[in-house]
């Protein structure tokens, strides 16, 4: 379970398909797996908030993703 204030203690990575023409340009997201969990937060502003899901769910919505991409 994730608790308010571990996200510091996460290993956060930044998405590939984040950003724009250029560097520190368009939308960045940045996810941290824990134990049962996936966080993502914006890395623009890291302080403004985390959201984390249980990874069972992380995983239902990048299988959505993925199949609406293919469509």
């Amino acid at each position: 379970m994730f608790v308010a204030g571990e996200s510091a203690s996460l290993a956060w990575r930044r998405s590939s398909r984040s950003g724009g023409a250029g560097s520190g340009s368009g939308n960045c997201v940045e996810v941290a797996f824990g134990e049962g969990f996936t966080a993502v937060r914006d890395s623009k502003s890291p302080e403004t908030g985390v959201l984390a899901v249980p990874t069972a769910q992380w995983r239902s919505f990048l299988a959505s993703v993925r199949a609406g991409a293919r469509a």
